[in-house]
């Protein structure tokens, strides 16, 4: 589903509106929308656990795809603004499931664990081009063309709605057994509240990480398919360089997981931004749909080590009756970052082009790695144990 809203928000919105300069609108929903759900699903984690969260993400998907297939059929620009809202809502909650998998493995090999759930993105990217180009080939977009991918965008949100729901037992239960094996005879400590866990050491590097990785990867990802457009490329080839990227994402991710428990989070972070630095740079001069698909799946390779680093960090200082609180804030204000670089990006695009995207891209990932290359070690987590 994540591929049929990369390649197709940003011209469903326009073809409704009838307005181009308004291309990244349809990502900023989306974002806006997931990183709003964000910190309320964290916290419903926190007191009813991951079950019922996840289910409710991928109900919203159900209803956010049907209302936008009903808007693309009548041309109503409100509702699929509504039905974009309700896939972001979506994706925002159902992302959460990496603090899930945090949650089931201990501090040592949580970012291997972390790289064990994204597997499930591996298999979307895979089949997502088995079904998405067969129903654009040959074809033009068109508002009437759009309804149907919609719909059947809504069947496999029902799909994972009948996954999260059999899930058992829930991870939120492993989290709290680590913590009784590591300490027996102690009581459960209460959550904190947020500021105090946000002053924590090492978690503002752990968070500026996030938003820049986060942000710039969503942005370039959901714009590049007008870039592919703007070079004249059929529409079904957008599926090829999204799946590239999506690959990227996650088809190395058993390594990177073991690679990074193995070298460290804080190298982690500063190779991957510096890996999406390279491939964002690299749109300047890439026009084929080759060589987009290879600086896009750099993109999602370099997220892969940044973000898996910065979310295993988070977790590691934060005990378990805090995570979804804290993973869950870092959403919500990376994907309000990542929608405004697509508001952004989409306008540095409509009027200068894909060299100013892409250096600008590069800029936001580059800074915030010299940043953290050369900021003070912070001390080792006090809640690794958790």
């Amino acid at each position: 589903m994540l591929q049929l809203v990369v390649a197709v928000a940003t011209v469903t919105l326009v073809l409704v509106t009838g307005i181009e300069g308004i291309l990244g609108l349809g990502p900023a929903i989306f974002l806006t929308a997931a990183a709003l759900a964000a910190f309320p699903a964290g916290r419903a984690r926190d007191r009813f656990g991951w079950v019922p969260v996840l289910a409710g993400g991928f109900l919203s998907g159900i209803a956010g795809c049907l209302v936008t297939a009903l808007g693309c059929s009548v041309a109503s620009a409100p509702l699929v603004i509504v039905g974009f809202a309700l896939i972001g809502a979506s994706g925002g909650t159902v992302q959460l499931t990496r603090t899930a998998a945090a949650d089931i493995y201990p501090s040592e090999r949580r970012a291997r664990g972390i790289s064990y759930v994204l597997l499930g993105a591996l298999a979307g990217a895979s089949l997502g081009p088995l079904l998405w180009r067969p129903l654009f080939a040959g074809r033009e977009f068109t508002l009437d063309g759009l309804v149907v991918p919609w719909l059947v965008a809504a069947g496999i949100s029902a799909v994972g709605l009948l996954v999260a729901v059999s899930i058992h037992p829930d991870p939120r239960r492993a989290a709290t057994a680590h913590s009784l094996l590591q300490h027996p005879s102690a009581a459960p400590a209460p959550a904190a509240p947020l500021r105090e866990i946000l002053r924590r050491p090492g978690v503002p590097t752990a968070m500026l990480a996030a938003f820049a990785s986060f942000g710039v990867m969503v942005a370039v990802m959901n714009l590049s398919g007008y870039v592919a457009v703007g070079h004249h490329h059929r529409q079904a080839d957008i599926f090829t360089i999204i799946s590239a990227h999506i690959a990227g994402m996650y088809a190395l991710v058993l390594g990177v997981g073991e690679l990074i428990d193995r070298v460290g989070r804080r190298h982690a972070l500063v190779a991957g931004l510096v890996v999406m630095g390279a491939s964002t740079l690299g749109l300047v001069w890439f026009a084929s749909v080759f060589w987009m698909s290879v600086s896009l799946f750099g993109l999602g390779l370099g997220w892969n080590l940044s973000y898996v680093a910065a979310a295993a960090e988070l977790t590691d200082y934060a005990a378990p009756a805090e995570r979804g609180k804290l993973v869950g804030f870092s959403d919500l204000l990376a994907g309000l970052f990542g929608a405004s670089l697509a508001l952004l990006g989409g306008l540095a695009y409509s009027r200068l082009g894909v060299g100013a995207l892409a250096i600008g891209a590069t800029a936001f990932v580059a800074a915030p790695a010299l940043w953290i290359a050369l900021v003070r070690r912070a001390p080792e987590p006090l809640l690794a144990e958790a």
